[in-house]
């Protein structure tokens, strides 16, 4: 029997001594019936799961072109990188960065920490410096934005409708594809639910 641990709801500050919650379980807070803690089944492999199929859904938008141009005659076809080569060739770099930043590296570390906490739970290992990457994790959801960067283009995509034909690209669906399930996967990861998993297996 797991120790009840102490826990403040999020939305009336009521404290509560909270069991380990069974998979498939929720619990609310008393006061207020917000959510405390919520378990689904086999949420780790799921989170695992979504995190490597991410990591195929970045390869590929990485991969194959993102959008075709057809300008009067002339073809022009664009990679996700596109964007951060020209800004960088302009002359700004700082903006550059922040691009390759919010769309390239950020998403990266976000799908790589998943797995590298997850992958040797699976195998029951302890991952190596795990509170390391916790808040490394932390860092990279603070800076991941994918929706804003999609968004960005769709509006691009509009204006160059007049002027152009615009083809999309195996890359911008996998892009969309992404956003969709790296967001899930990062939704599901539930950290006390690893350290509690190393917890029982001490």
């Amino acid at each position: 029997m797991s120790p009840a641990k102490l826990i403040a709801c999020e939305s009336c500050d009521l404290l509560h001594r909270l069991p380990r919650v069974p998979e498939g379980h929720t619990a609310r807070c008393r006061r207020c019936g917000d959510l405390l803690r919520r378990r689904p089944r086999n949420g780790l492999e799921r989170t695992l799961a979504l995190a490597f199929a991410s990591s195929v859904l970045f390869l590929v938008a990485n991969s194959f072109p993102f959008l075709a141009f057809d300008m009067k005659g002339l073809s022009t076809q664009t990679t996700l990188l596109t964007g951060v080569v020209d800004l960088w060739q302009a002359g700004k770099e700082e903006i550059a960065a922040l691009v390759f930043l919010t769309i390239e590296l950020a998403p990266a570390l976000q799908i790589a920490l998943i797995v590298w906490v997850l992958g040797p739970l699976r195998f029951g290992q302890r991952p190596w410096q795990l509170p390391f990457a916790f808040r490394l994790l932390r860092h990279a959801q603070t800076w991941s934005m994918l929706e804003v960067f999609l968004i960005g283009i769709l509006v691009a995509i509009v204006k160059l409708l007049a002027m152009a034909s615009v083809v999309p690209g195996l890359a911008l669906w996998s892009f969309v594809l992404l956003i969709g399930v790296l967001t899930a996967a990062v939704s599901s990861f539930d950290p006390e639910e690893v350290w509690e998993k190393l917890e029982r297996e001490r």
